[in-house]
Protein backbone atom coordinates (compact mmCIF):
# COMPACT_ATOMS: atom_id res chain seq x y z
CA UNK A 1 0.00 0.00 0.00
CA UNK A 2 3.28 2.11 -0.22
CA UNK A 3 2.73 3.27 -3.80
CA UNK A 4 -0.27 5.65 -3.02
CA UNK A 5 2.21 8.65 -1.91
CA UNK A 6 4.24 9.21 -5.35
CA UNK A 7 0.56 9.12 -6.82
CA UNK A 8 -0.74 11.83 -4.72
CA UNK A 9 2.45 13.48 -4.42
CA UNK A 10 2.56 14.00 -8.31
CA UNK A 11 -0.96 15.32 -8.21
CA UNK A 12 -0.13 18.22 -5.60
CA UNK A 13 2.69 19.02 -7.23
CA UNK A 14 0.82 20.04 -10.60
CA UNK A 15 -2.08 21.07 -8.25
CA UNK A 16 0.80 23.51 -6.92
CA UNK A 17 1.52 24.99 -9.86
CA UNK A 18 -2.10 26.20 -10.65
CA UNK A 19 -2.93 27.03 -6.94
CA UNK A 20 -1.07 30.78 -6.76
CA UNK A 21 -2.45 31.17 -10.05
CA UNK A 22 -5.68 34.04 -10.00
CA UNK A 23 -7.72 32.04 -12.70
CA UNK A 24 -7.82 29.13 -10.35
CA UNK A 25 -8.65 30.54 -7.34
CA UNK A 26 -11.36 32.54 -9.51
CA UNK A 27 -12.61 29.29 -10.64
CA UNK A 28 -13.57 27.23 -7.62
CA UNK A 29 -14.90 30.66 -5.94
CA UNK A 30 -16.56 32.13 -8.76
CA UNK A 31 -19.80 29.41 -9.07
CA UNK A 32 -20.42 29.58 -5.34
CA UNK A 33 -19.75 33.06 -4.53
CA UNK A 34 -22.44 33.85 -7.51
CA UNK A 35 -24.75 31.65 -5.75
CA UNK A 36 -24.45 33.63 -2.42
CA UNK A 37 -24.98 36.76 -3.69
CA UNK A 38 -27.66 36.10 -5.25
CA UNK A 39 -29.48 33.66 -3.16
CA UNK A 40 -28.13 34.90 0.14
CA UNK A 41 -27.62 38.24 -0.06
CA UNK A 42 -30.55 39.34 -2.83
CA UNK A 43 -33.16 36.24 -2.97
CA UNK A 44 -33.34 35.17 0.95
CA UNK A 45 -31.94 38.30 2.44
CA UNK A 46 -35.11 39.17 4.58
CA UNK A 47 -36.22 35.29 4.52
CA UNK A 48 -36.12 33.03 7.62
CA UNK A 49 -35.26 29.29 7.39
CA UNK A 50 -35.25 26.86 9.52
CA UNK A 51 -35.23 28.89 12.24
CA UNK A 52 -32.46 31.06 11.13
CA UNK A 53 -31.74 33.57 8.38
CA UNK A 54 -31.63 32.54 4.74
CA UNK A 55 -28.02 32.99 4.55
CA UNK A 56 -26.86 30.88 7.19
CA UNK A 57 -28.60 27.97 5.76
CA UNK A 58 -27.50 28.92 2.50
CA UNK A 59 -23.70 28.56 3.37
CA UNK A 60 -23.40 25.18 4.56
CA UNK A 61 -24.89 24.14 1.17
CA UNK A 62 -22.40 25.90 -0.78
CA UNK A 63 -19.81 24.32 1.30
CA UNK A 64 -21.10 20.43 0.63
CA UNK A 65 -21.87 21.31 -2.97
CA UNK A 66 -18.24 23.18 -3.90
CA UNK A 67 -16.74 20.15 -1.93
CA UNK A 68 -18.44 17.59 -3.72
CA UNK A 69 -18.10 19.83 -7.37
CA UNK A 70 -13.84 19.91 -6.89
CA UNK A 71 -13.35 16.53 -5.53
CA UNK A 72 -15.75 15.01 -7.96
CA UNK A 73 -14.31 16.87 -11.24
CA UNK A 74 -10.80 17.58 -10.68
CA UNK A 75 -10.35 13.37 -9.95
CA UNK A 76 -12.87 12.67 -12.88
CA UNK A 77 -11.24 14.72 -15.82
CA UNK A 78 -7.64 14.29 -14.45
CA UNK A 79 -8.19 10.57 -14.80
CA UNK A 80 -9.86 10.16 -18.20
CA UNK A 81 -7.34 12.56 -20.00
CA UNK A 82 -4.57 10.61 -18.45
CA UNK A 83 -5.99 7.23 -19.33
CA UNK A 84 -6.85 8.05 -22.92
CA UNK A 85 -5.15 10.99 -24.33
CA UNK A 86 -2.00 11.08 -22.22
CA UNK A 87 -1.38 7.76 -21.44
CA UNK A 88 0.02 8.85 -18.03
CA UNK A 89 -2.41 6.32 -15.93
CA UNK A 90 -1.31 2.82 -18.37
CA UNK A 91 2.42 3.75 -16.62
CA UNK A 92 0.62 3.72 -12.82
CA UNK A 93 -1.58 -0.05 -14.04
CA UNK A 94 1.80 -1.26 -15.35
CA UNK A 95 3.96 -0.59 -12.25
CA UNK A 96 4.20 -2.97 -9.35
CA UNK A 97 1.66 -1.30 -7.13
CA UNK A 98 -1.65 -2.25 -5.68
CA UNK A 99 -4.56 -0.97 -7.17
CA UNK A 100 -5.96 0.08 -3.86
CA UNK A 101 -2.64 2.27 -3.42
CA UNK A 102 -3.56 3.70 -6.95
CA UNK A 103 -7.40 4.43 -5.50
CA UNK A 104 -5.98 6.22 -2.25
CA UNK A 105 -3.49 8.41 -3.75
CA UNK A 106 -6.19 9.34 -6.30
CA UNK A 107 -8.63 10.02 -3.72
CA UNK A 108 -6.45 12.03 -1.51
CA UNK A 109 -5.48 14.04 -4.23
CA UNK A 110 -9.17 15.01 -5.01
CA UNK A 111 -10.48 15.23 -1.56
CA UNK A 112 -7.26 17.81 -0.94
CA UNK A 113 -8.43 19.92 -4.22
CA UNK A 114 -12.39 19.60 -2.67
CA UNK A 115 -11.18 20.65 1.04
CA UNK A 116 -9.18 23.67 -0.50
CA UNK A 117 -12.22 25.08 -2.14
CA UNK A 118 -14.43 24.64 0.73
CA UNK A 119 -12.16 26.25 2.95
CA UNK A 120 -12.63 29.60 0.48
CA UNK A 121 -16.30 29.30 0.49
CA UNK A 122 -16.16 29.05 4.74
CA UNK A 123 -13.82 32.13 4.86
CA UNK A 124 -16.33 33.97 2.77
CA UNK A 125 -19.13 32.58 5.09
CA UNK A 126 -17.03 33.32 8.33
CA UNK A 127 -17.06 37.31 6.93
CA UNK A 128 -20.33 37.69 5.37
CA UNK A 129 -22.66 35.44 8.08
CA UNK A 130 -21.75 36.07 11.81
CA UNK A 131 -24.20 33.50 12.74
CA UNK A 132 -22.17 30.82 10.76
CA UNK A 133 -19.67 28.43 12.40
CA UNK A 134 -18.14 25.27 11.87
CA UNK A 135 -17.89 22.56 14.52
CA UNK A 136 -16.76 18.77 14.95
CA UNK A 137 -19.87 17.52 12.93
CA UNK A 138 -19.48 19.59 10.11
CA UNK A 139 -15.92 19.35 9.49
CA UNK A 140 -16.46 15.51 9.81
CA UNK A 141 -19.18 15.50 7.80
CA UNK A 142 -17.18 17.54 5.33
CA UNK A 143 -13.99 14.81 5.12
CA UNK A 144 -16.19 12.18 4.41
CA UNK A 145 -18.35 14.34 0.93
CA UNK A 146 -14.81 14.85 -0.60
CA UNK A 147 -13.71 11.20 0.55
CA UNK A 148 -17.06 10.24 -1.35
CA UNK A 149 -17.30 12.10 -4.06
CA UNK A 150 -13.42 11.45 -4.63
CA UNK A 151 -14.05 8.20 -4.96
CA UNK A 152 -17.08 8.84 -7.46
CA UNK A 153 -14.49 10.80 -10.06
CA UNK A 154 -12.39 7.75 -9.83
CA UNK A 155 -15.45 5.52 -11.13
CA UNK A 156 -16.66 8.22 -13.53
CA UNK A 157 -12.68 9.11 -14.51
CA UNK A 158 -12.48 4.67 -15.61
CA UNK A 159 -15.62 4.24 -17.03
CA UNK A 160 -15.88 7.18 -19.61
CA UNK A 161 -15.26 6.19 -22.75
CA UNK A 162 -14.37 10.15 -24.19
CA UNK A 163 -13.57 13.58 -22.28
CA UNK A 164 -16.85 14.54 -23.55
CA UNK A 165 -18.40 11.78 -21.43
CA UNK A 166 -17.46 13.38 -18.20
CA UNK A 167 -19.92 16.07 -18.93
CA UNK A 168 -22.74 13.64 -19.68
CA UNK A 169 -22.42 12.19 -16.07
CA UNK A 170 -21.54 15.96 -14.44
CA UNK A 171 -25.22 16.66 -16.12
CA UNK A 172 -26.95 13.91 -14.73
CA UNK A 173 -25.24 13.22 -11.65
CA UNK A 174 -23.99 16.11 -10.20
CA UNK A 175 -25.75 19.16 -11.37
CA UNK A 176 -29.51 17.58 -10.08
CA UNK A 177 -27.64 16.85 -6.97
CA UNK A 178 -26.58 20.64 -6.85
CA UNK A 179 -30.20 21.75 -6.68
CA UNK A 180 -32.32 19.38 -5.54
CA UNK A 181 -30.76 17.75 -2.63
CA UNK A 182 -31.54 20.76 0.02
CA UNK A 183 -28.10 22.89 -1.12
CA UNK A 184 -30.86 26.15 -1.65
CA UNK A 185 -33.79 25.43 0.59
CA UNK A 186 -35.29 22.11 2.56
CA UNK A 187 -35.64 18.98 0.75
CA UNK A 188 -39.13 19.07 3.00
CA UNK A 189 -40.55 21.58 0.93
CA UNK A 190 -40.46 19.74 -2.39
CA UNK A 191 -43.42 17.34 -3.34
CA UNK A 192 -43.22 13.59 -1.47
CA UNK A 193 -42.79 11.63 -4.12
CA UNK A 194 -39.82 14.26 -5.58
CA UNK A 195 -38.58 13.73 -1.74
CA UNK A 196 -38.27 9.96 -1.77
CA UNK A 197 -35.61 10.55 -5.06
CA UNK A 198 -34.03 13.03 -3.39
CA UNK A 199 -32.84 10.74 -0.50
CA UNK A 200 -31.06 8.49 -2.88
CA UNK A 201 -28.87 11.42 -3.59
CA UNK A 202 -25.42 11.32 -0.73
CA UNK A 203 -25.34 14.72 -1.18
CA UNK A 204 -29.10 14.87 0.38
CA UNK A 205 -27.38 13.29 3.57
CA UNK A 206 -24.69 15.65 3.55
CA UNK A 207 -26.91 18.66 3.43
CA UNK A 208 -28.57 16.97 6.25
CA UNK A 209 -25.30 16.24 8.62
CA UNK A 210 -23.44 19.28 7.76
CA UNK A 211 -26.19 21.75 9.01
CA UNK A 212 -25.76 20.38 12.21
CA UNK A 213 -24.09 20.72 15.63
CA UNK A 214 -24.77 17.83 17.45
CA UNK A 215 -25.83 13.99 16.48
CA UNK A 216 -29.32 13.04 16.63
CA UNK A 217 -31.12 10.18 15.14
CA UNK A 218 -31.75 12.10 11.52
CA UNK A 219 -27.77 12.41 11.99
CA UNK A 220 -26.91 8.91 12.38
CA UNK A 221 -28.92 7.96 9.74
CA UNK A 222 -27.56 10.24 7.21
CA UNK A 223 -23.79 9.19 8.65
CA UNK A 224 -24.71 6.16 8.14
CA UNK A 225 -25.87 6.33 4.29
CA UNK A 226 -22.98 8.36 3.41
CA UNK A 227 -20.24 5.58 4.95
CA UNK A 228 -22.04 3.25 3.16
CA UNK A 229 -21.96 5.14 -0.55
CA UNK A 230 -18.27 5.90 0.79
CA UNK A 231 -17.42 2.36 0.95
CA UNK A 232 -19.53 0.93 -2.17
CA UNK A 233 -17.63 3.50 -4.10
CA UNK A 234 -13.91 3.13 -2.88
CA UNK A 235 -14.19 -0.78 -3.53
CA UNK A 236 -16.16 -0.24 -7.08
CA UNK A 237 -13.72 2.18 -8.12
CA UNK A 238 -10.40 0.02 -6.79
CA UNK A 239 -12.27 -3.01 -8.65
CA UNK A 240 -11.79 -1.06 -11.54
CA UNK A 241 -8.84 -0.17 -11.25
CA UNK A 242 -8.10 -3.60 -10.89
CA UNK A 243 -9.61 -4.81 -13.72
CA UNK A 244 -8.32 -1.95 -16.25
CA UNK A 245 -6.85 -3.68 -19.52
CA UNK A 246 -7.26 -1.15 -22.27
Amino acid sequence: MNGWYPIFLREMLLFKRKLFKLGYLFSAMVVPVIYLITFGLGVGRSMPIEGTDYITFLIPGLVAMSSMTNSYTWVASALNLNRLYFKTFQVLVQAPINPFAIMIGEVLAGMTKGLFASILIITVGLLVAPQFHLSWLPALTLILNCFLFACLGVIVGMITKSHEDTSTYNNFLIMPMSFFSGTFFPVSRMPEFLQKLIAIFPLTHTNILIRKSAMDSQGLLALAVLIAYAIVFFFFGSRLIRKYSE
